[in-house]
């Protein structure tokens, strides 16, 4: 071996002290329209959700109606509101979305997901409270699909001796 291969781990290690990058952390810009919106793209099973949040008076309107009239159910409509209550932010932005595919829930998952996402959009300082509640991750689960040779995606068809 030559001398300049030749390295131990402390050299190394010194090395890559001197080579990192500062620790200073880096100021995000927030992302808005000329409108002073934000926009993102929230995403659950088949449902696909388009969400702009702007400051308001905390009015949710889901594809041109009101919330409570979109989702009847107090369970879609809390799930909904959850990243505004956890970044302490409720009833200071108004929501419009527009929210096609799936069923109710995979839609309100859509819209709280593209909610989260628009919030660190418009104050990136948010980011950090709403990756801990888990808000910024898409939820991957889908059906499963049906296989040949069954009568569902697992299960096999009833079985007869005769």
């Amino acid at each position: 071996m030559s001398g300049t291969q030749s390295r131990t781990l402390a050299d190394l290690k010194e090395l890559a002290v001197a080579t990192a990058l500062p620790t200073e952390k880096v100021k995000v810009e927030p992302k808005r329209d000329t409108l002073g919106r934000s926009y993102a793209t929230g995403r659950r099973k088949n449902a696909v959700a388009r969400v702009w949040i702007k400051p308001g008076k905390g009015e949710i309107m889901i594809n041109g109606k009101r919330v409570g009239q979109y989702f009847a159910r107090p369970v879609l409509r809390m799930l909904i509101t959850q990243p505004f209550l956890v970044a302490d932010r409720y009833n200071q932005f108004d929501v419009y979305c527009t929210v096609v595919g799936g069923g109710l829930s995979g839609q309100a998952g859509a819209v709280r997901h593209g909610i989260s996402r628009a919030l660190t959009y418009y104050e990136p300082e948010l980011r950090g409270i709403l990756k801990i509640a888990g808000f910024l991750t898409r939820d991957s689960r889908v059906v499963e699909r049906k296989k040949y040779g069954r009568a569902k995606a697992r299960r096999s068809f009833q079985f007869s001796k005769r």
